[in-house]
């Protein structure tokens, strides 16, 4: 592939360009350069305003490139070393619902790890596809899902021989990779589509130190969040495609049914110079990065009753690779859970870190880090550790194991519902999902059985003060269930 100049940000010389020539604006947006909405525009400044601008010929047409957006994004299927690259301005999520949707028509079966994002259902519903849920390894110690493994694809596959996708999460929240290049090669040999959910591996393409990405192994499409690692701005995200199976025209097809006519110059743009910046220093910015992360890490590891997990757990069952950007921390060898940690952070410390669970927490550390930002994490990890009266440790608690499927999402979606108590949930088929949030993982999807076990996990997180999402009751009282009242 031959490589692109990647100094170059023709989006983004086109915007400054427009607002050079001091146009005078007769089009949307009404805010008119910030002149509508001067409370905000006098906080942010004048600048983001003047780059909040609809399609015109010289700024090209989100929805339909031709000119700089399009060049744009061939410079960013050329960093990424895929066929073709389409912005995104609605996330990841976007990126996920347009690869199912391109990949399965309705009634195709779709190979999914069960730790999937919520994104995934609505792009299932969407699509019409059934799902066919694969279990992902499970860390027993950490209490966490990890990858999936080629052996549990290749049963899967034998069990459904029909199946037309198969779908990957590289890395998973917490950092774990599956052996991506053996579950491509496995997933192609039996015709099979592979498409990548990498939401949280944007950045990993430009360091060696990384584990391998989707358009690296030979995967036919890929969803990257940009904005969670490679320093874009939040929505911002790309789908890329590399594939003799799924047509450009049958992807921007999809796109065009989903995907805003109005679609953000600044958040475009934000994407244009995170590329060149990856692409061309990233290397650099990510070296600075991994120090940083090694040096967190081993110092948590000196502090009584934490376990910052990472490279050691490869080799282990769901973990081919590590992504040592995800600062995971084991804390129930201190009495406390994730949540209550967190919670502490932020009140006693003013830190926010990206997630936690029942065990653990986990921090993004990315290219806009410091030596200090890690510093204040560490030194306040070890304050609560020194303060903290030796309880006794959490044990790990076990995940549900997938619920039976009785309906498919996109029927259980459309059917009738009715609301019962969450105790009186059990045994009736689901007609809404629940999820803890983040990472947004399902604890039970539409057209599933709730068994009793989902519910004595439903009540732990909602003991725990866990963010759960996805409920008509944002309480969890009450579910909706299938069926008519």
């Amino acid at each position: 592939m031959t490589r692109l100049n990647q100094k170059k940000t023709p989006l983004f010389d086109a915007l400054k360009s427009y607002i050079d020539h001091s146009v005078v604006p007769f089009h949307v947006p009404g805010h008119k350069q910030g002149h509508g909405l001067k409370e905000l525009a006098n906080y942010l400044g004048e600048r983001v305003f003047q780059m909040d601008v609809n399609g015109m010929e010289d700024l090209d047409y989100s929805n339909n490139p031709t000119g700089v957006i399009l060049e744009a994004e061939k410079l960013m299927a050329n960093a990424f070393g895929a066929q073709h690259a389409y912005f995104l301005v609605n996330g990841t999520t976007a990126g996920v619902q347009s690869m199912i949707m391109s990949a399965c028509e309705p009634g195709d079966k779709i190979i999914i790890p069960r730790n999937a994002h919520r994104s995934t259902i609505g792009g299932i519903i969407l699509s019409g596809a059934i799902p066919v849920y694969i279990q992902p390894e499970i860390n027993d110690k950490l209490g966490i899902a990890m990858g999936i493994s080629e052996e549990s694809l290749k049963k899967t596959i034998k069990e459904h021989p029909h199946a037309k996708a198969v779908f990957v999460i590289n890395p998973t929240y917490y950092g774990a990779v599956s052996d991506l290049k053996a579950i491509v090669r496995t997933a192609h040999r039996h015709e099979l589509v592979v498409l990548v959910d990498e939401a949280h591996g944007a950045h990993m393409s430009f360091h060696d130190d990384f584990p391998l990405t989707a358009m690296e192994v030979g995967a036919d499409m890929s969803a990257s969040s940009m904005h969670k690692t490679s320093g874009s701005m939040t929505q911002s995200s790309v789908l890329l495609l590399r594939s003799d199976i799924i047509s450009p025209e049958k992807v921007r097809q999809v796109l065009s049914l989903t995907h805003t006519t109005s679609a953000s110059y600044v958040l475009m743009c934000s994407l244009d110079v995170a590329r060149k910046q990856m692409a061309t220093i990233g290397d650099q910015l990510l070296e600075e990065t991994l120090g940083l992360a090694r040096w967190a890490r081993d110092e948590i590891n000196t502090i009584d009753g934490l376990y910052a997990f990472g490279k050691e757990l490869i080799g282990t069952p769901g973990c081919h690779d590590f992504d040592e950007t995800k600062l995971s921390v084991h804390v129930a060898g201190i009495g406390y859970t994730g949540y209550q940690i967190e919670s502490l952070l932020r009140k006693e410390y003013n830190i926010q870190i990206e997630l936690s669970d029942m065990h653990n927490i986990m921090a993004i550390v990315s290219i806009g880090d410091n030596k200090s930002n890690l510093e204040a994490l560490v030194n306040a990890l070890r304050d609560i550790s020194s303060k903290t009266e030796r309880a006794a440790v959490i044990h790990s608690i076990a995940i549900p194991k997938s619920p039976e499927m009785i309906v498919s999402p996109r029927n259980a979606f459309y059917s009738p519902k009715k609301v019962v108590a969450l105790d009186d949930s059990i045994g009736e088929i689901a007609g809404e999902m629940v999820m803890a949030y983040p990472p947004g993982i399902p604890v039970i999807c539409m057209g599933e059985r709730i068994s009793k076990e989902i519910v004595a996990y439903i009540k732990l997180l909602k003991e725990q003060n866990c963010e759960l999402q996805g409920m008509a009751d944002p309480l969890v009282n009450h579910l909706r269930v299938l069926g008519t009242s």
